[in-house]
């Protein structure tokens, strides 16, 4: 079993060994990442560090405004044709899937992780993947919680916050995000 089948869906504790792994790979993004956001790259060069960062090939249709953040990288999936714009956040560590034609808006938190509720193991990791799907529109500063699904051609309005899934073809906002309106 690979690292990333090992991240789905689990509640890692402080003391687990898996910790090291993780922390491994996060050691070596941090400079990817690092470089990333800080130097003047052409496209072709962000791809590159993305697939890098990802260990995944990133496809050349992808356009990111930078700076992009994430906490982990390798269990980061993008699809085609997908719109990220600046100060984006992807706690990717639980998993981060974004389909095809998926547009995010600036300074968007997208969170795969939380902490356990017990005093005694919040030092933990409780992991649930999140899925954006095709068509998909995250508004500008919203934040989607773990184990959210975003629907097909479902919008979540700006600052919204996102703590249950979002039905395909509906349009949320608030906190907690509520659904205010279907597409037609």
């Amino acid at each position: 079993m690979d690292l990333r089948e090992k991240l789905i869906n689990r509640t890692i504790l402080p003391d687990d060994p898996l910790f090291d792994e993780i922390h491994e790979i996060v050691a070596q993004n941090k400079p990817k990442i690092h470089h990333l956001n800080s130097a003047y790259l052409t496209k072709k060069e962000i791809h590159e560090l993305l697939s890098e960062i990802t260990g995944t090939k990133i496809d050349a249709t992808l356009d990111v405004n930078l700076p992009l953040y994430t906490d982990f990288g390798r269990n980061l999936t993008i699809g085609k044709n997908v719109f990220i714009n600046c100060n984006v956040m992807l706690t990717d560590l639980g998993g981060i899937t974004i389909e095809d034609h998926v547009l995010i808006g600036p300074g968007a938190q997208i969170l795969s992780v939380g902490h356990p509720l017990s005093p005694e193991n919040r030092l933990g990791v409780v992991l649930k993947p999140i899925f954006i799907k095709r068509n998909a529109w995250i508004g500008a500063g919203a934040t989607v919680l773990p184990g959210v699904t975003i629907g097909e051609d479902a919008i979540v309005a700006a600052n919204a916050t996102v703590t249950k899934d979002v039905p395909a073809g509906k349009i949320v906002a608030g906190t907690p995000a509520k659904i205010i309106q279907s597409i037609v």
